[in-house]
């Protein structure tokens, strides 16, 4: 079974200096019937404006994954760790027992779209961790590349959760099919261009979650960026 998420059916919050979409409920957007998908609890679609971001703040019990589409986005946390968030790359913050941390565009022009994801952990209380690598295009370009994992497997960053997480980029003929377990979830997000997800076509921000299905096959795509994340259910 395949149930659509389109994009004009998201949250939306407007904050001046944060542009967000929300797939999921997410502080004041709250949808019963949207409130999660397994361990997949977050994907915000956020535009930071110049010179804004977030103030440092803390979280517990969470891998979050952040995952910029365009800009930069500057990192700091508890742990002392600098960072400067690309295109390309996979940033893995495992908040465990508790994490302080701080999230800013500091160009003076140009606004950071990125998203941000949370994945429920299935273990709790663990040492606060942070990763993040670069993934080429390349590697992504026509299949799916796996980045995060739970056993950081074929390079992935390693998340605490029964989740995998790919990203894909895909044009013209470029397709892909990727097994699934029917007894697990999929779900598939558009992060920008269009592509037709089990012979369903979707455009940037919409998502497909499917149920009880044994292969993905992703094809027709127009200048289109992936993430699929295949899920415990």
């Amino acid at each position: 079974m395949i149930s659509l998420r389109k994009s004009n059916q998201r949250g939306h919050a407007d904050h001046g200096w944060l542009k967000s979409f929300h797939s999921f409920s997410f502080a004041d957007y709250h949808d019963p019937a949207h409130m999660g998908f397994g361990p997949l609890r977050v994907i915000n679609e956020d535009r930071i404006a110049p010179g804004t971001g977030f103030g440092t703040h803390g979280h517990r019990d969470m891998e979050i994954i952040s995952y910029v589409l365009e800009g930069e986005l500057a990192h700091k946390d508890s742990l002392g760790t600098g960072a400067a968030i690309k295109p390309g790359e996979v940033q893995r913050m495992s908040a465990g027992r508790g994490i302080l941390h701080s999230e800013y565009n500091h160009a003076p022009q140009a606004t950071t779209h990125f998203l941000q994801i949370w994945i429920q952990p299935n273990v709790l209380g663990i040492e606060p961790g942070y990763e993040q690598k670069n993934f080429s295009e390349a590697e992504k370009r026509g299949r799916l590349r796996l980045v995060a994992s739970p056993d950081a497997a074929d390079g992935s960053v390693k998340i605490h959760a029964d989740a995998r997480m790919y990203v894909g980029l895909f044009d013209g003929a470029e397709q892909a099919r990727l097994a699934l377990d029917p007894a697990r979830l999929a779900y598939v997000h558009v992060a920008r261009g269009s592509i037709s997800v089990n012979g369903t076509p979707l455009d940037a921000g919409d998502a497909a979650k499917l149920q009880g299905e044994s292969v993905l096959s992703l094809a027709q795509g127009q200048q289109a960026e992936v993430l699929v994340f295949e899920l415990a259910a």
